[in-house]
C-alpha cells in the first residue's frame, strides 16, 4: 500500500473529524518518517530535524519576508518547548509519543477535533504554510521619497484605519444620541414599576434599597429570555449570590445582542450555577482560584506582593458580576453583615502600621464605596495616617453600577485626603463594554478628576467583550471619559466561569493587533494574568511563560513563572487554557466570521 493510500484509507465515513484528516493528509510524509521510528529517542530526533531543516529553509529563501519568517521560528520555538523532558512532566503530554502513536494507529478517539486543529496549524506556521489572505502589502514604493512618500503613506494609513472602523462601528456605546434617548425611557419604565420618582432615582440610598434580588421584580424591570429567568430562578433558590441595581437594569435593552455583555455581568449562565451547587459545602476553598486563604497574614488582608495589599472592610455589593474573583465569599448583594467588626479593621490597619515595606493598599471588597461617607473617611484617614504609606487605592465598580453615588460631598472628601507630593488617592474601577459607558457615569468621574482622584479601569477579557475590536471600542471611549486603561485580566481558570473564559492567545491577539493601532494613551493597559497564590503574570512578556503541552481536549497547557522569578526561589504554575477551536465555534455561533481571527493559532 502507497503512503497516500495508508491515509486515505482510515478517513471515517462520517467524516467528523476534518481536522484529523487534514493533519494526517498535509503531514503524510512526517508521519511515514516517525513509522519508521524504533524508540521515542528516534522521534524526538527526527522531529528535531525536521524543524531544523524548517527554519534552515526559510533562512535560505531569498524572498521570505520578516512576518513568514518570524512564524516558522515561533512555530519552532514552540515545538522545541514541547519536546523537552521538563515540559513532558510538567504538562503530562507528550508530543513525540502522540505524534509517534497516529503514524501506527491513526485514530482520532480520545482527542476532540480542537487538538488536532492545534497541531495541524502549529505544523501549518513552521512549514510555511499559513497564509493570511486579503493582507494588505504596506510596503514602501522604493521609488517616492520626500512629501510624495509620506503622502503615499498617509493614504496606507488611511485605508487600515477605515478597515478598522468597519469593526469599531459594530458596537454601540451608551454615549449615542439614540441610546441615551432609549435608557430614558428605559429609567421611567423602572420608576413607574417600583413606584419612584426623578429624585429617587439619582439617591443612591434609594437606589441601593431597591437593588433586585426577586425573580418576579426582575421579570417586571427587565425582558428575560427563558433561560435567564429560568436560571435566576435556580440561583436564588440555592442562595448563590444574585442583585442589580435598578440603575444597571436601565442600560439593558436595544437591539439585540448589544447589550449581551451587560446581562452575562448579572444573569448567572447554566454551567455556572451547576458547578456552584456541586461544589456548595467546600465554596470557600474549592472557589478560592487566588488561593486568599493562604495570602492572608490577618483577617481582612490579602498581601502578595512586596510594597502593596488588599485591605477588604466591606464584603459585599450592590450589584454581584458572576465571574467575581471572590463569589465564594460573598453572601448576597447588600448582605445585611458585610462591614468588619471594629476590632477586625482595627487589627488590620495596625498590622498594615507596623510594616513599613508597605507603601500602597488597594481598599477594596466587596464594594468600599457603598459605606457611608463617615465610615470611607476614618478609614482613609487611619490609612493616610500611616507614615510609609504612599498610595490608597480605591477598588470600585460604583461608577458603572450606581455613578450616583458619586456625589460631590464624597468627591471633596476624597479630594481633602490626598495630599500632593506626599499621599496619592485613586479610584480603580471595572468598565467591562463601551455599551456601559453612560452620561451618569461621564459625570461621576469628572467629579473625582476635578478633585484631582485619578480613574483607572481594570477589564476583565471575557467571551463577552472579546470580538474584533470591542475591547479597542472600550478603551477609545474609556479615555474620552476620563478613565486611564490599566490592566486588561485574563479570566480565571475558575470551573464555575467556564463561559466566561477565552484563550490566552486571542487576548494577546487583541493587544498585538488591535490595541496596537491606538492613539498610544488609549491603548496603555497591560494584558495580565493572575497566578494563584503569587499575582500577575504579564501576558505580552513572553519570557513569563511557555506553552508546554496539549490536553485531549486541544486545551494549551502552559507553565506561569512568578514575578520572582530572577529575585527568589518559587514554583511555577501549569495552567490549562480554553481550547481555541472550542472559542471560535462560539463565535461563530453568535454570527461572527472566524476567518476574521484566523491568526489567533500564532499567539503562544
Amino acid at each position: 500500500m502507497t503512503q497516500q493510500n495508508i491515509y486515505s484509507s482510515i478517513i471515517e465515513p462520517e467524516k467528523r473529524n476534518s481536522y484529523f484528516h487534514l493533519l494526517l493528509e498535509e503531514e503524510s510524509s512526517l508521519f511515514d518518517t516517525l513509522r519508521q521510528c524504533t524508540s521515542l529517542e528516534d522521534v524526538k530526533q527526527h522531529l528535531q530535524e525536521h524543524v531544523a531543516v524548517c527554519e534552515e529553509r526559510m533562512l535560505s529563501d531569498e524572498f521570505r519576508t520578516i512576518d513568514k519568517a518570524s512564524l516558522v521560528r515561533d512555530c519552532a520555538r514552540q515545538i522545541r518547548s514541547m519536546l523537552t523532558e521538563r515540559a513532558e512532566a510538567a504538562s503530562g503530554f507528550s508530543l513525540a509519543e502522540t505524534l509517534y502513536d497516529l503514524s501506527q494507529h491513526p485514530n482520532s478517539e480520545g482527542f476532540s477535533p480542537a487538538f488536532f486543529a492545534e497541531l495541524l496549524y502549529l505544523f501549518r506556521g513552521l512549514e510555511n504554510r499559513f497564509v493570511v489572505e486579503d493582507k494588505a502589502d504596506f510596503r514602501m514604493d522604493e521609488n517616492l521619497a520626500g512629501r510624495e512618500a509620506s503622502l503615499h503613506r498617509s493614504k496606507q494609513l488611511d485605508q487600515l484605519a477605515d478597515e478598522t472602523d468597519v469593526f469599531l462601528k459594530r458596537y454601540r456605546h451608551g454615549l449615542e444620541p439614540g441610546v441615551v434617548k432609549l435608557r430614558d425611557e428605559r429609567r421611567k419604565q423602572i420608576l413607574d414599576a417600583l413606584q419612584g420618582t426623578d429624585k429617587n432615582w439619582y439617591d443612591w440610598a434609594w437606589q441601593t434599597r431597591n437593588v433586585v434580588k426577586d425573580p418576579q421584580k426582575l421579570d417586571r424591570l427587565v425582558s428575560l429570555s427563558d433561560e435567564e429567568r429560568a436560571n435566576v430562578e435556580k440561583a436564588l433558590r440555592l442562595n448563590l449570590p444574585f442583585g442589580v441595581t435598578p440603575f444597571y437594569l436601565s442600560l439593558m435593552g436595544g437591539e439585540p445582542g448589544q447589550d449581551r455583555s451587560l446581562r452575562y455581568q448579572v444573569f448567572p449562565p447554566a454551567r455556572y450555577i451547576e458547578t456552584m451547587e456541586e461544589h456548595r459545602d467546600d465554596l470557600e476553598y474549592s472557589m478560592d482560584f487566588m488561593g486568599e486563604h493562604d495570602t492572608s497574614p490577618e483577617n481582612l488582608i490579602t498581601r502578595r506582593y512586596v510594597g502593596v495589599l488588599i485591605l477588604k472592610p466591606y464584603n459585599t455589593c450592590p450589584q454581584i458580576c458572576v465571574y467575581c474573583q471572590r463569589n465564594w465569599e460573598i453572601d448576597s448583594a447588600m448582605a445585611p453583615n458585610a462591614m468588619a467588626l471594629p476590632e477586625e479593621l482595627d487589627t488590620a490597619i495596625d498590622w498594615i502600621a507596623e510594616h513599613s515595606a508597605i507603601h500602597e493598599v488597594l481598599v477594596t471588597g466587596g464594594d468600599p464605596m457603598i459605606m457611608g461617607d463617615g465610615r470611607i473617611r476614618n478609614i482613609l484617614e487611619r490609612l493616610a495616617a500611616i507614615d510609609s504609606i504612599e498610595r490608597i487605592r480605591l477598588g470600585t465598580r460604583i461608577p458603572v453600577t450606581m455613578p450616583m453615588r458619586i456625589t460631590s460631598k464624597l468627591a471633596d472628601m476624597l479630594g481633602e485626603i490626598r495630599d500632593p507630593g506626599r499621599l496619592a488617592l485613586d479610584v480603580v474601577t471595572h468598565v467591562q463594554h463601551p455599551y456601559e459607558i453612560n452620561p451618569d457615569m461621564v459625570l461621576a468621574v469628572d467629579r473625582l478628576r476635578t478633585r484631582g482622584i485619578m480613574v483607572y479601569n481594570q477589564m476583565v477579557y471575557t467571551f463577552f467583550n472579546s470580538r474584533r475590536f470591542e475591547a479597542s471600542c472600550l478603551r477609545r471611549l474609556l479615555k474620552r471619559v476620563g478613565i486611564d486603561p490599566y490592566y486588561t485580566f485574563n479570566a480565571k481558570g475558575k470551573a464555575e466561569t467556564d463561559d466566561y473564559r477565552v484563550p490566552i492567545a486571542r487576548l494577546l491577539q487583541e493587544q498585538k493587533e488591535e490595541a496596537r493601532l491606538l492613539p498610544g494613551l488609549a491603548r496603555t493597559d497591560e494584558a495580565v494574568f493572575n497566578v494563584p497564590l503569587l499575582g500577575k503574570n504579564y501576558l505580552r512578556a513572553s519570557q513569563y511563560h511557555d506553552w508546554i503541552g496539549l490536553d485531549p481536549d486541544g486545551a494549551r497547557i502552559f507553565e506561569f513563572h512568578p514575578w520572582e522569578r530572577n529575585i527568589a526561589k518559587q514554583d511555577t504554575y501549569v495552567y490549562r487554557d480554553m481550547p481555541i477551536l472550542d472559542y471560535l465555534e462560539r463565535l461563530r455561533a453568535i454570527g461572527e466570521n472566524p476567518d476574521d481571527y484566523n491568526t489567533i493559532w500564532y499567539y503562544f
